[in-house]
């Protein structure tokens, strides 16, 4: 017990009892978020009428309909196809997770910002998902999207109808951000400035979201880190004057 404890001073900025207090607020309010998400389910025809608009739209912005195009394009390699359907699973709470954890351990000093971003961008989220409930790509057979979620326990984890905006985009983008400014090695920042890219191709590529979905998912986060990080940036360029 005792070399558990000395393992805690040593690699913990805090202690155990501020780990398990943050570990508390992120997973109170990931399940705070589902059950939320979960109450947006109201209205299917209004998400369908609403995916609809978009994908109209779309059609007469750029006579194309770009997501489809990415769905048979991944749907062309069994790795591209695997990378893209890992990255839309875990892009949001497995790889933000253990970025926050990341943070947390090694650059405690940038962690509640980070943290305050990433759950301010979603809370938001959750706005446009009740006035604005969206059917994705995938619910559109008729135009040659495959719909690969067919696992019941899938089908019960969150609301289907939740598309615009993209916080799969959203969260990849504040990640992105965040951690290439944090890490050292430069092919690391550039790994983490090409994570938001890679993502929001992936979430198109899988059927999952429309690129207005995505473009809507990064103007939020974009004003979400401005708002979380406003006081910094403004000392920074105070300090070049």
């Amino acid at each position: 017990m005792s070399a558990v404890v000395a393992a805690g001073r040593r690699h913990l900025p805090r202690g155990y009892s501020d780990l398990v207090r943050q570990a508390a607020i992120w997973f109170g309010f990931v399940f705070a978020y589902q059950f939320a998400r979960g109450l947006a389910d109201r209205n299917p025809a209004k998400a369908f009428a609403d995916g609809w608009r978009i994908l109209d739209f779309e059609q007469h912005t750029t006579h194309h309909v770009f997501e489809l195009t990415l769905q048979q394009l991944a749907a062309s390699s069994k790795v591209l196809g695997d990378l893209v359907a890992w990255t839309y699973w875990n892009s949001e709470f497995t790889v933000v997770g253990l970025a926050l954890l990341w943070v947390y351990l090694r650059r405690h000093d940038a962690f509640a910002r980070f943290r305050n971003a990433i759950i301010g961008a979603n809370l938001l989220g959750l706005i446009g998902y009740v006035v604005l409930p969206t059917a994705p790509p995938r619910m559109f057979p008729s135009l040659g999207f495959a719909d690969h979620h067919t696992n019941g326990l899938v089908q019960l984890a969150g609301n289907p109808y939740a598309a615009m905006p993209s916080l799969h985009a959203a969260d990849a983008l504040i990640v992105g951000v965040v951690l290439a400014t944090l890490v050292r090695r430069r092919t690391f920042k550039a790994l983490w400035l090409l994570w938001p890219a890679w993502v929001s191709f992936a979430v198109m590529a899988t059927g999952n979201h429309f690129w207005l979905d995505v473009v809507a998912g990064v103007l939020l986060a974009t004003f979400t880190l401005v708002l979380v990080y406003r006081v910094r940036v403004r000392a920074a360029i105070a300090s070049l004057l």
